[in-house]
């Protein structure tokens, strides 16, 4: 019996999980990114998402934005949000782009 080649989508949907996972294994609790967590995957994970805010404490904000419960930490769920909403926004980049071409 062959093993079940991942799809594309599939293997994404496991990369993200594992990003998520190698990150919130830091320190803490391993079910949720602690702030010190969650400024390192971004610096790893999604440098020009820092680089591109003017703010000093891009991370700090995002950080609280994305808590949704208060607690301080950014729960998987949470950090799908964020993983969502830069996959529409990079959507809607690519739409403009491949109109003009």
């Amino acid at each position: 019996m062959s093993a079940h080649k991942l799809t594309e989508l599939e293997t994404a949907i496991c990369i993200i999980i594992d990003v998520f996972d190698k990150h919130s294994r830091t320190d803490g609790n391993n079910m949720t990114l602690s702030k010190g967590e969650m400024k390192t995957l971004l610096e790893k994970e999604l440098p020009w998402l820092l680089s591109r805010s003017k703010k000093k404490n891009a991370s700090n904000k995002l950080m609280k934005d994305l808590d949704e419960n208060g607690d301080n930490e950014v729960d998987f769920n949470e950090f799908v949000t964020l993983v969502a909403a830069l996959t529409c926004l990079a959507h809607k980049r690519f739409e403009k782009v491949s109109s003009k071409l």
